[in-house]
């Protein structure tokens, strides 16, 4: 979201520029210049009772579509599924749905936008207030799952107790801290900053950040083979290599394609951009792509192991060293992360995947 955010403070950086300035109206004096012709689609309103309907709207529906989920999958006798597992799925199923809403908005903000800085699109403020929800949902979503896995596994303490609710609220942080600070960024920071600091600018770049959630459906599909003891086949082996994919393309080739994108429109080399772009932009690019190329890194440790049947031929004693010292003990591993990125071989074959 960060680096569409930026574009409406080019105007300053641009006056102190070295660089041949970019053809854009509001960012540029005394050329000759055509600047380019805008076609402004109708924007958000900004009314706050609008904006506080579509965010009400965003809160019922992620957790109420969770709750559906779970209670259809529980009751379906032929799935015969436990609570757990329902909630599991149906955590996955929810992601899957707000990937493809995302991804279908995005594309429509994107082919909608001739003018990449100027147009607008009424959708793209409309969309992001519907889902900053989705990643507060999310983070207890989770949790729920690292509970229940903690259950299911018989992850216990000594004694035969069940770990305390505290205990596991805290190794879920700790576990998860990266996947957590991800969703706390986008509602604390990413949210208002393009809501309320965009000032408009940058739509086609909003949906093209938008059309990166194309890669979580296989990674959910992923989860749910793995679930159900289903990874060693062919459809979990296709289901990885289209996720190797649209994760490469939608999350890490994507940043420096904004970056190119914005070089062609103002028509300037593509390693100028950065040197005229505010800081933020800048920086936010680089804490995006930062967790993309760790969590990329560790699909393909993943897929290479899948592919190769590295995992499989692993001694069965690797499968009882705690991993990363999160819930120290001398017992079986803990459950996999929630975002699926593991670093450690042994868990390849259960999670490989992210929200």
């Amino acid at each position: 979201m960060i680096i569409g955010n930026c574009y409406h403070s080019f105007e300053s950086t641009l006056h102190r520029s070295v660089i041949q300035p970019f053809p854009l109206v509001k960012w540029f004096e005394g050329s000759g210049e055509v600047p380019v012709e805008t076609h402004t689609h109708t924007h958000t309103p900004t009314h706050s009772g609008t904006m506080l309907s579509i965010l009400a709207a965003g809160s019922i529906f992620f957790p109420g579509l969770f709750l559906l989920s779970k209670r259809c999958l529980k009751h379906n006798p032929g799935l015969a599924l436990s609570e757990g597992e329902a909630t599991i799925v149906s955590a996955r199923l929810v992601s899957s749905i707000q990937a493809i809403m995302a991804s279908s908005a995005g594309y429509i903000i994107a082919s909608s936008c001739e003018d990449i800085v100027e147009d607008q699109h009424w959708l793209t403020s409309t969309y992001i207030l519907f889902a900053v929800p989705y990643f507060v949902y999310d983070i207890y979503a989770m949790f729920l799952c690292y509970w229940h896995k903690l259950q299911v596994k018989g992850h216990e303490e000594e004694g035969g107790r069940p770990k305390p609710m505290g205990s596991a609220v805290a190794s879920y942080l700790r576990r998860e801290f990266l996947m957590v600070l991800h969703h706390v960024v986008m509602v604390t920071i990413c949210f208002p900053v393009s809501v309320f600091w965009r000032q408009g600018k940058g739509d086609y770049f909003q949906g093209v950040m938008f059309m990166a959630e194309l890669s979580t459906p296989s990674v959910c599909l992923g989860k749910i083979l793995i679930q159900f003891k289903k990874q060693h086949t062919l459809l979990h082996k296709v289901n990885g290599a289209l996720m190797l994919v649209t994760f490469f393309i939608c999350r890490v080739l994507l940043f420096p394609y904004l970056y190119y994108a914005y070089s062609r429109y103002a028509s300037i080399p593509l390693y100028t951009v950065p040197l005229v772009a505010p800081w933020q932009c800048n920086v936010g690019a680089f804490c995006l792509m930062a967790p993309q190329v760790y969590w990329f890194t560790l699909i393909c440790r993943g897929a290479f192991r899948l592919f190769t049947g590295a995992s499989r031929s692993r001694p069965p004693a690797t499968l009882n060293k705690p991993d990363g010292g999160c819930c120290p003990g001398q017992g079986a591993p803990l459950p996999p992360p929630a975002n699926g990125y593991s670093p450690v071989p042994h868990q390849t074959d259960r999670e490989t995947d992210t929200h």
